[in-house]
């Protein structure tokens, strides 16, 4: 059987992947085709979360074993899991997270299974728009979260406290909560 799954990204509106794999094929096949899809290196960590309707991480599916998991907790690895294993439905959410240090992913849907026929090597069947960078500059990277959180103070019409609105002796006794009059 074999699956098309679509790739999008939430940085760049215009970008889309489609990739062609077969069932029996692993995770890891899947990761090096999106990879060389979109023109990255193999050699930084990555996983892939399987995701519910609301796109909520649910299982994780990761390159090496970290040491990270509880002993309750499954265990994917890569290379050694097929893709059948853990996706059965089309409509399946997934989460290619590609940069661990800003969370950056690629958001994908099984969007067909096609139980007639089959592939040895996954393909890349549509490309559409530019993949964002793989990496980022994290002075861009902080300048853009510090933009966002101004605007969400805006948004939520939060001022900032003005330390100079309080005498010392009010900080080094610390407030009274139980003691608000005006």
């Amino acid at each position: 059987m074999v699956y098309r799954f679509k790739l999008v990204s939430d940085e760049v509106s215009n970008f889309s992947r489609e990739i062609e794999i077969d069932s029996e094929n692993t995770f890891l096949q899947l990761r090096n085709a999106i990879l060389e899809s979109v023109n990255y290196t193999k050699d930084e960590l990555d996983s892939f979360f399987l995701c519910n309707d609301d796109w909520e991480r649910e299982d994780e599916i990761t390159l090496e074993d970290m040491g990270t998991l509880s002993s309750d907790q499954d265990l994917w690895l890569m290379e050694s899991t097929p893709l059948s294993e853990l996706i059965e439905d089309e409509g399946q959410k997934i989460s290619f997270v590609f940069d661990y240090m800003t969370e950056r992913s690629f958001f994908m849907e099984l969007k067909e299974m096609i139980p007639s026929r089959s592939l040895i090597e996954p393909i890349c069947t549509l490309k559409r728009g530019k993949a964002p960078e793989q990496f980022i500059d994290m002075n861009d990277f902080d300048r853009k979260v510090d933009t966002k959180a101004s605007a969400i103070l805006e948004d939520i019409d939060i001022e900032p406290i003005d330390e100079r609105a309080f005498n010392d002796e009010e900080l080094d006794n610390g407030f009274d909560i139980m003691n608000l009059n005006p």
